[in-house]
């Protein structure tokens, strides 16, 4: 009986065989790419931003006990360390140290603010921690309520810890009515301040990356007087700080300055 002949191909075609090769290589480079992808993703993540604390809030008072320059409905007088009311807080006063008053309007829910519509010449109203500095690096921030009128812009000023006034570029202008805003002093550029006559200091230069990392006083300035009341001037009935508290370096004491 003569057996069936079974046909057996000698080879696999060679398109077979690549075919086969691309898959296998195709599927190892995607195992080693995972742990890269995967590495990939997780340095993409953005980092979260670090917002620095509230340094401090003032939002004013009457002091009571000193002779009213207004009428009985809207009080008001020179603003004086009385009418702060955090206590954690020196107020100073420059320029035109009359002109900058304390109002409280009883007729219309007791708001308490202070205004620069009485200054004689250009004003300035600082605040400093009785404790602190303040790093104002980074996202620091401030915050305030105004109502300003007329062509008046209410600008940021500073006291660098090696005593240097700066006053900022940014400023709010004129509001119908109150209004918050704020400014992020990483956008800031700044102008050298003669704080005493509250002007521009000299030179036509802006300052170039000053030192914000340690500020002792904060506040404002519109760099012109005021118009009188019912006038233009600007009105601030309160202000915020966001910065990292830096613990004062008692005077000669340099040791954490080598």
């Amino acid at each position: 009986m003569q057996k069936e002949k079974v046909y057996m191909p000698r080879f696999i075609p060679a398109a077979s065989v690549l075919g086969l090769l691309s898959l296998c290589w195709a599927g190892s480079n995607w195992w080693a790419g995972e742990p890269a992808r995967a590495a990939g993703q997780q340095a993409a993540t953005p980092q979260r931003l670090q917002y620095p604390p509230l340094f401090f809030r003032e939002d004013w008072t009457l002091a009571s006990g000193l002779p009213n320059t207004n009428t009985p409905q809207e009080p008001e007088h020179t603003v004086v360390q009385g009418d702060v009311a955090n206590p954690n807080l020196e107020v100073h006063l420059f320029g035109d140290k009359v002109g900058p008053v304390a109002v409280k309007q009883t007729y219309n829910n007791d708001i308490t603010y202070v205004m620069t519509l009485l200054c004689a010449s250009n004003c300035a109203i600082t605040l400093r921690d009785k404790n602190n500095d303040v790093d104002l690096t980074g996202l620091a921030t401030i915050r305030w309520r105004t109502k300003i009128t007329g062509f008046h812009l209410l600008h940021p000023i500073v006291k660098l810890g090696d005593g240097t006034w700066l006053v900022g570029d940014h400023a709010t202008g004129f509001s119908t009515d109150w209004v918050e805003s704020q400014i992020q002093l990483a956008d800031v550029r700044w102008r050298n301040l003669n704080i005493e006559n509250v002007i521009e200091g000299r030179g036509d230069k802006w300052v170039e990356s000053p030192n914000l990392s340690r500020v002792e006083e904060i506040g404002f300035t519109e760099l012109m007087r005021g118009g009188g009341h019912g006038s233009s001037g600007s009105r601030i009935d309160w202000i915020e700080v966001y910065g990292k508290p830096v613990p004062r370096v008692a005077p000669g004491n340099t040791s954490s300055r080598r």
